[in-house]
């Protein structure tokens, strides 16, 4: 069976990149535009894995995770954030929001992948 990836993030451009490269990887991917949207196709998505940014509008990476984890069914669901941000601060932050991993952008597709592998295995 297909693994789920939830990916969240408002840039367009990275959405599609992101498309592409987890279904041509052999991933189910479901898309949102930000962290509210994100929240709200969760329930329906039921991901394997998710990936999300950090800064987006409406609700930003941080909140999303934390939104995340308060729902006892995806307590265990790995995620990975994609995002510019590399400052140790903004990581600590996510770590201490639930993410499982950091990708900085632009991301190179084979790392993503494998990131996605190991946190799925």
């Amino acid at each position: 069976m297909k693994k789920k990836v939830l990916t969240v993030d408002d840039s367009r451009t990275i959405r599609n990149m992101l498309l592409v490269t987890l279904n041509n990887a052999g991933f189910e991917t479901i898309q949102a535009e930000d962290g509210v949207e994100g929240l709200e196709v969760l329930e329906g998505a039921n991901p394997d894995v998710i990936v999300t940014d950090i800064n987006m509008p409406r609700l930003d990476g941080f909140g999303f995770i934390e939104g995340v984890r308060r729902n006892e069914k995806y307590r265990a669901v790995p995620i990975l954030v994609l995002t510019t941000e590399s400052d140790a601060e903004k990581k600590n932050r996510a770590r201490q929001a639930g993410a499982t991993g950091w990708i900085v952008k632009p991301f190179d597709p084979a790392k993503l992948i494998d990131a996605i592998e190991r946190v799925t295995a």
